[in-house]
């Protein structure tokens, strides 16, 4: 390996830089780990709806005559003859599976690309074509040759692997989600090109299908952990064990919808997220990484392969790089450029992106590396041609910008993100194309995403500062509306009108004030089945239609395992897990109540106080406090034994690595503010 990728800095022993789990995951499923544990039971749901005449086996009703013309016309609006994308990707096929069923825990498949094969042919009514378009493209899956030396396996997860050609061993970028579908896929390349040892590994960015299943790729690699150099963006390990860790339980629940976890594979079912196929399930870990890229410039030769960097951390992800390869003269875009396009605010709930900046970064790639003749990524399949590629990068630039200025154009003048989301629609020149279609995000709610990022949830109408809630609302709506009996049957007349916008509005009030009515819930579900069909967004489609399920059949339950998170969550600050219970602190318990209390993490030499006063719970790393109620002693995996959910504090008073000094009660107490959530709250229901 060549000296500038410095092997010898190797800080982290093999113990510290190993870490697995099992899970079915999100995109951010790290972000999700310490919510789940947190999770306790479930909401009350009313009684299922009875499956209708014309529903299928799954209770989703068929496709109107309204939503079947809105697909045929969607179908005539779009350059539906044009089949290059189908040509480039299958460009390179070097081999592929006719089954690809990769198995997981518990006889849950880790990756079932079998369970996408109904997708062929003309698109059904139920499902907008376009949507089924990139659906068939992302059902394409094998091993590919980019150009000599470069290699990717697509449709093994919801990411590409790409495999780079080194003097003596391949050079690994995003190894995908799992260790399972890492394993399959490293092991499928390898059948197929020259068995040589990984030399390095590059992390892109910080989400976990790009680095989640480096354990199953080494693995089927034959290789060890600690000969391999690891290559991440500054900031990646804290991005990629703690982002978003606060908001857990919340985006756990709304990234069932995003992705229609619990929705079918089907026609009227989940077909695509847009991205790819589906979030991938299994056992994921990390590696730290051994040398971190902090500046764009930066340029490392690995294996005898030169590399260089731009750094493009807030844009997709809050830590990412994109890089480009001089001898091949192909640049890998990570996620800053996919053939879609992508979200400046995600609906599982994530903070907003910067739309601007996101245009700026793809606008500098022309700047840092105008020799570029082929384009790879992390999802989706290559461009190839210096015309075709610079074109691709001017319509992702222009697609962000234009979203951006004409959000604040229409702010200037006064309108709303509600107004301004109906009136922004692209241009000829960047709609009537395929790469920057609204798969996965949508103009619609970046637009909504931009006036977020600026002016934040306020849009300047008194009515709106402090309305009345959901509840109280639709309570006296469907009041002054005449009753649930009235407000129902304004709602037929708009669903057998093709009004389904209006329809769900005015049910969604009717459901609101009387969760019991079937009438309400049963023509909501068919109402959002409409809308699902008619997205071309695969995470509108399933939000959609996952409403739909659980107003039919109660929210979906929650059945991951937190515990099964400790080796990744291990690699996260301590202080994030106390920020959480921060958040979780009850007011109305702890009014009048004031406590210190030590943690002191006896493997580590690492002390932290908490205290409580005001109802209000502040975390600080400090001395042990010589005034604290008590003070409690243990090692950081018993500490995580206690916040997922493996042990309890009354359970572990004779363990020998816990502690206590001071008053237990006073601890007990302490322990007893803290709220447990269920990880199914209601979204459809009040």
């Amino acid at each position: 390996m060549n000296q500038s990728a410095a092997h010898s800095v190797h800080p982290k022993t093999r113990g510290e830089r190993f870490a697995s789990r099992s899970l079915g995951v999100s995109k951010s499923a790290i972000a999700f780990v310490v919510g789940l544990a947190l999770l306790t039971g479930c909401d009350s749901n009313p009684p299922p709806l009875a499956i209708e005449e014309g529903a299928d086996e799954n209770g989703n009703s068929a496709p109107t005559a309204f939503t079947a013309q809105a697909n045929r016309d969607a179908a005539a609006a779009l350059p539906f003859e044009n089949t290059t994308d189908f040509d480039l990707a299958t460009r390179g096929l070097i081999a592929s599976e006719p089954s690809l069923l990769v198995p997981g825990r518990n006889g849950v498949p880790a990756w079932n690309r079998d369970a996408y094969n109904f997708i062929e042919g003309d698109a059904p009514d139920s499902v907008h074509p376009s949507l089924w378009r990139q659906a068939k493209l992302n059902n394409i899956h094998g091993l590919f040759e980019v150009v000599e030396g470069i290699y990717q396996v697509r449709g093994y997860d919801l990411a590409n692997m790409t495999l780079i050609d080194g003097d003596s061993g391949w050079i690994v970028v995003d190894p995908m989600t799992s260790a399972q579908t890492g394993e399959a896929a490293m092991a499928f390349a390898l059948e197929h090109l020259p068995r040589k040892p990984i030399r390095a590994v590059l992390f892109t960015h910080s989400h976990i299908d790009h680095f989640g299943g480096v354990l199953g790729v080494l693995k089927a690699a034959g290789v060890d952990a600690d000969s391999v150099e690891v290559i991440a963006p500054a900031g990646f390990l804290d991005e990629a064990t703690s982002e978003n860790i606060l908001a857990g339980p919340t985006m756990m629940r709304r990234a069932q919808y995003m992705y229609g976890m619990p929705l079918p594979r089907a026609e009227r079912g989940h077909v695509d997220t847009g991205l790819g196929k589906e979030p991938a399930a299994g056992d994921f870990g990390v590696l730290s990484p051994t040398r971190e890229i902090s500046q764009t410039g930066e340029s490392l030769t690995i294996d005898g392969v030169e590399i260089e960097f731009q750094i493009v951390s807030g844009s997709e992800a809050p830590a990412e790089f994109t890089f480009y390869l001089p001898q091949y003269r192909a640049f890998c875009g990570a996620e800053l450029l996919s053939r879609n396009l992508h979200n400046l605010y995600t609906l599982r709930g994530a903070k907003v992106r910067d739309a601007i900046g996101w245009s700026g970064f793809i606008d500098e790639i022309g700047e840092l590396f105008p020799d570029i003749e082929t384009y790879f990524a992390s999802h989706h399949w290559p461009v190839w041609g210096a015309d075709e590629v610079r074109q691709f990068f001017e319509v992702q630039r222009d697609t962000y910008k234009f979203i951006h200025d004409q959000t604040l154009r229409f702010a200037y003048q006064g309108f709303t993100p509600r107004e301004i989301a109906e009136r922004v629609e692209l241009p000829a020149a960047l709609r009537n194309g395929f790469s920057n279609r609204d798969y996965y995000g949508t103009v619609y709610h970046n637009v909504r995403a931009v006036y977020q990022f600026y002016f934040g949830w306020y849009d300047g109408n008194p009515a709106n500062l402090a309305p009345l809630s959901p509840e109280d609302e639709a309570v006296r709506y469907v009041e002054a509306m005449g009753g649930e009996e009235a407000v129902v049957q304004k709602a037929q007349t708009a669903f057998d009108a093709g009004d389904y916008r209006w329809a769900a509005t005015l049910l969604n009030h009717a459901v609101f004030a009387n969760a019991e009515s079937t009438a309400a819930r049963a023509l909501l579900a068919k109402t959002y089945d409409q809308l699902g069909y008619q997205a071309e967004s695969g995470p509108w489609r399933d939000v959609y239609l996952t409403g739909a399920l659980e107003l039919r059949q109660g929210s979906s339950e929650v059945t991951l395992d937190p515990g099964q998170a400790r080796g990744m969550i291990r690699y996260a600050e301590r202080g994030h897990f106390f920020d959480v219970m921060a958040a979780q602190l009850n007011a109305e318990k702890a009014e009048g109540e004031e406590f210190v209390i030590n943690f002191t993490f006896t493997d580590l030499d690492e002390n932290h106080v908490l205290t409580v006063k005001n109802s209000v719970m502040h975390h600080r790393i400090d001395e042990l406090a010589p005034d604290a109620n008590a003070t409690l002693s243990t090692t950081q995996d018993l500490f995580l034994d206690l916040i997922l959910g493996e042990a309890n504090l009354a359970g572990l008073v004779m363990d020998d690595d816990l502690k206590v000094e001071g008053s237990r009660l006073d601890l007990a107490r302490f322990f007893g503010l803290q709220d447990r959530y269920t990880g199914n709250f209601n979204i459809v229901f009040p």
